[in-house]
C-alpha cells in the first residue's frame, strides 16, 4: 500500500451546535485532495478531535470519508488508543468500513513499558489484514515508543510505515534500521525537509489544510535534485509550520488550524470542549500568517 508522500491529518467539521457537518467534510476533503494535493487522508486522528468523537461519529466519518474520495486518495482511519481490546474492536469495524489502513497511536495515560507497547501494537495488527502505520507522539502520550520497539515491530508483516514525532535523531535511527519497504513518517511539519534529508518517506501534515500544494512542491524539489529551491520554500513556509501551534504561544492543536481553514474560505467551525476557541489575539496572529 503506497500513501504517498503527504498525508493530511484532517479536521473534523462541525456545525454551529457542534456536531459534525457533512456537507463541511465532504467539501474539505474535496479541497484536501484536489487543491492541497494530499496523497492520503487521516480521519479521526488527534487533529480530527478523536478524544471527543464518538464511536457512531467515528465510524460514519470512516464510511463517509471513503465515499467521497472515492479511490483520489488512501484513507487512513485513527483507530489507536490506550485500551488495546477497544482498539481492536475499532479497528474491525474500519476494515469493514472500507478504509484504507490505520493509524494507531501509542496508548496514553497507563504509562506501558517497551514490552507492553509492543504487545498492544501486535495484538491490533494480528487482528487486521489493513496495513498498519505506527504513530509515536511523546508529547501528547507521555510514553515513547524507542527506535528499537519500532524495529521490531516493523517485523510484522502488515506494519508498513511510523508517524514519528519525538526527533530527527530517532527517524535517522529507524530508517537506518528499517527493514525494506518500511516508511518513516514526520509528524512534526517543520521537520518535513530534515526527514526527508535522512531517508524519511514524508509528512503526516497539520499545515497541509493550508499550504499543502506548496509543501508538494517542496517533497518534489528535494526528491527531483533541486535542494536549493526545496530549502528556499521550506523557509518561507516555516513560519505556518512554527505559527500554527504557537500563536503566538503555544496552543493545541486543532484550535489554529481550524481557524486558519475558516479565514482561507473554507468552514469547519470550532472545536469540542476541552479546547478552547482561538483568541482574538491568537486569531490575528493566524490571520497574520497568511498576509
Amino acid at each position: 500500500m503506497d500513501f504517498g508522500r503527504l498525508i493530511t491529518a484532517m479536521v473534523t467539521p462541525f456545525n454551529e451546535q457542534l456536531q459534525i457537518d457533512w456537507e463541511a467534510t465532504g467539501r474539505l476533503i474535496d479541497e484536501l485532495i484536489e487543491v492541497q494535493k494530499s496523497d492520503s487522508l487521516v480521519v479521526n486522528g488527534t487533529t480530527g478531535e478523536s478524544p471527543t468523537l464518538t464511536e457512531e461519529e467515528k465510524l460514519e466519518l470512516f464510511r463517509y470519508a471513503v465515499r467521497r474520495a472515492a479511490g483520489r486518495a488512501k484513507i487512513i482511519a485513527g483507530t489507536g488508543s490506550n485500551d488495546t481490546a477497544h482498539s481492536i474492536h475499532l479497528s474491525k469495524l474500519a476494515e469493514e468500513a472500507g478504509v484504507d489502513g490505520l493509524l494507531l497511536v501509542a496508548p496514553y495515560y497507563n504509562k506501558p513499558n517497551q514490552e507492553g507497547l509492543y504487545l498492544h501494537f501486535r495484538a491490533i495488527a494480528e487482528s487486521t489484514k489493513l496495513p498498519v502505520i505506527l504513530y509515536n507522539v511523546p508529547g501528547r502520550t507521555v510514553v515513547s515508543l524507542s527506535s528499537a520497539t519500532t524495529l521490531r515491530l516493523a517485523e510484522l508483516p502488515n506494519v508498513v510505515a511510523t508517524k514519528e514525532c519525538a526527533s530527527v535523531e530517532q527517524i535517522t535511527d529507524i530508517v537506518a534500521g528499517a527493514p525494506d519497504g518500511f516508511l518513516v513518517y514526520s509528524g512534526d511539519d517543520a521537520i518535513t525537509l530534515p526527514t526527508l534529508a535522512v531517508g524519511g518517506h514524508g509528512i503526516i501534515s497539520v499545515a497541509s489544510h493550508v499550504v499543502g500544494a506548496e509543501m508538494k512542491a517542496l517533497i518534489d524539489a528535494y526528491l527531483e535534485g533541486r535542494t536549493a529551491e526545496a530549502a528556499k520554500l521550506n523557509a518561507k513556509l516555516y513560519p505556518v509550520f512554527k505559527g500554527l501551534f504557537n500563536c503566538p504561544h503555544p496552543v493545541p492543536n486543532p484550535v489554529a488550524v481550524k481557524h486558519a481553514l475558516t479565514i482561507r474560505g473554507v468552514a469547519v467551525g470550532g472545536v469540542r470542549l476541552p479546547l478552547a476557541p482561538a483568541t482574538e489575539e491568537e486569531q490575528a496572529f493566524i490571520a497574520g500568517l497568511f498576509d
